[in-house]
């Protein structure tokens, strides 16, 4: 059973480009009132230029992920302009740092790892409460294919360590809201064409490692990849349903 989500409020991470801010463009076009996370000012602003062209209200609130400050600052910034959020959309990540694990940096490691998943949790938590209490809310965190075959990305621990770890994060916190009125599920988008994977492929195969490099040329050659619409659309489709403690596919409705 489809449900309307006309009068609530979203907020988007990675809302300045690609995934996010479709994710946030379809929100609107549902009627959602959007703030948008990110860390660039300017592609913020496209993005609500774009919300608000639709009809819909938009909040831009830069923030670094990385920094729990920052997260803390964009929640109460969300609240008092626009009032308590209903949906929360994870979906900023990063995929460096890349190469062999080795010689990867550990500071950067756990940099990785603070945005990909520490930044989730703390923005899910300090939105639930008010959620709870509302007993209604949709918290969807966007993971990714490599969740499920860790070993399929070499050159990407931190990125496939994270993202693992933030599907056991998913189910684990919504079988603690089971029939609390909050769902939470995790998104796999599929492999689309976004800043990413262009960057990926910009990288030096000799440091990233050529598997890695060569997975992502071809893909992109191939013609494999798909716009970032497709996993929004999907995404929107799967916020109309009750369901939690699922890993959605893109897939599942396209």
């Amino acid at each position: 059973m489809s449900i309307s989500l006309e009068g609530k409020t979203a907020l988007v991470t990675g809302a300045g480009r690609g995934i996010g801010r479709e994710v946030a463009l379809q929100l609107a076009g549902a009627g959602v009132t959007v703030a948008l996370v990110a860390r660039s000012r300017d592609e913020l602003d496209e993005t609500a230029h774009r919300v608000r062209a639709l009809g819909r209200a938009a909040f831009v609130a830069p923030a670094d992920l990385g920094k729990l400050d920052d997260l803390q600052r964009a929640v109460r910034r969300a609240n008092d302009e626009l009032g308590a959020v209903d949906i929360l959309v994870n979906n900023a990540a990063v995929v460096w740092p890349l190469g062999a694990s080795a010689t990867v940096e550990p500071g950067e490691w756990a940099a990785a790892i603070a945005i990909n998943l520490v930044a989730v949790a703390a923005l899910s938590f300090a939105l639930l409460p008010a959620m709870v209490e509302r007993g209604w809310g949709r918290i969807v965190n966007v993971s990714s294919a490599i969740a499920e075959h860790p070993g399929a990305m070499i050159g990407a621990n931190a990125y496939a360590t994270g993202k693992a770890a933030l599907e056991a994060h998913t189910l684990n916190l919504a079988a603690e809201l089971a029939g609390s009125g909050v769902t939470v599920n995790a998104f796999r988008p599929g492999s689309v064409d976004t800043a990413m994977p262009a960057w990926i492929r910009g990288q030096d195969p000799a440091r990233i490692g050529a598997p890695l490099h060569q997975r992502f040329a071809r893909s992109y050659a191939e013609g494999l990849l798909i716009s970032p619409e497709q996993p929004a659309r999907s995404l929107l489709m799967h916020l109309q349903r009750d369901t939690t403690g699922e890993i959605w596919d893109v897939s599942d409705t396209t």
